[in-house]
């Protein structure tokens, strides 16, 4: 581990040029979390959501990934709150696409005239002229996707977005995607205990298209005493979660693991995992498991 990895630990997950021209180190931070319960409304502690944001970039977290149906608009605001003016090197991604209503109440909605509201909403809040990458959040079954994703091709083209992702799509669906848009990413639940986005990953990763696991630290019964990542996890002298990135990380070139967490002490052990290199016996042994 070199001193550089120790004080910028994010810097050792390798980076990854989204949309072929906006290098990011891999390790991101998702900003789910620092919202009230439910994801709906303040958090309880404004000013460690602040210092979560900034310690993560300390870390070497260029990438973070929030969206605007996020309190709504809480976790925007307060990222802009935190890190405004940005880095030079700071990606921010955004999504639209899904309303609230009350914690814990998502449902899609991709009229065109709601998603350019949208963008120029997340514009206001996160102190942007362009979002470096721009998500639509669920696809829409009552809008043609051609239709949601047009909107934001023309946002696109007046400068407004400089990429465009989807999440939660099937592989068929990002097929469709790329007819209509160049698609730069796709996020989908994926992790360690939970794959069932593994044929959308293999397509991503092939494409050279980024990849964003949302919920990626989650273990389930893999973290079990004595099993595997439990094992693995003492060996290295880590946690279940920690070992959970690192064997992202490992998996696809293409991956940007965005864990989230309202907790400095977390945003610390997160960012620590890029400097965990698993051994090929350890990386098979993980992917076995499941």
């Amino acid at each position: 581990m070199t001193t550089q990895n120790t004080s910028r630990p994010a810097d050792a997950s390798g980076t990854f040029a989204i949309g072929g021209d906006l290098p990011v180190n891999r390790l991101g931070y998702g900003a789910m979390q620092i919202t009230g319960p439910g994801v709906w409304g303040d958090p309880k502690d404004p000013a460690e959501a602040v210092r979560v944001l900034r310690r993560a970039v300390e870390q070497g977290v260029n990438f973070i990934d929030t969206a605007d149906s996020y309190g709504p608009f809480v976790s925007e605001s307060l990222i802009r709150l935190a890190l405004h003016p940005y880095p030079d090197d700071l990606v921010i991604a955004t999504k639209g696409g899904l309303t609230r209503s009350g914690p814990g109440d998502w449902r899609p909605v991709g009229r065109p005239e709601y998603l350019r509201q949208q963008v120029h909403l997340s514009l206001r809040h996160l102190g942007l002229e362009r979002i470096d990458l721009y998500q639509l959040h669920r696809i829409d079954p009552a809008v043609p996707l051609a239709d949601q994703l047009g909107a934001l091709v023309e946002l696109q083209q007046e400068g407004k977005i400089r990429h465009i992702g989807v999440s939660e799509v099937t592989v068929e669906q990002l097929k469709q995607a790329r007819e209509i848009a160049d698609i730069a990413s796709v996020q989908n639940l994926y992790n360690l205990a939970n794959r069932n986005a593994e044929d959308v990953l293999d397509y991503a990763t092939a494409e050279n298209i980024a990849f964003i696991p949302w919920f990626p630290i989650a273990t389930g019964e893999l973290a079990r005493p004595g099993g595997p990542l439990d094992t693995f996890a003492k060996e290295h002298g880590a946690s279940p979660s920690q070992l959970a990135l690192a064997w992202l990380l490992r998996r696809s070139p293409v991956i940007l693991p965005i864990p989230g967490t309202s907790s400095v002490a977390h945003v610390e052990e997160n960012t620590a995992a890029a400097t965990i290199t698993l051994t090929d016996d350890e990386f098979a042994a993980l992917t076995a498991a499941v």
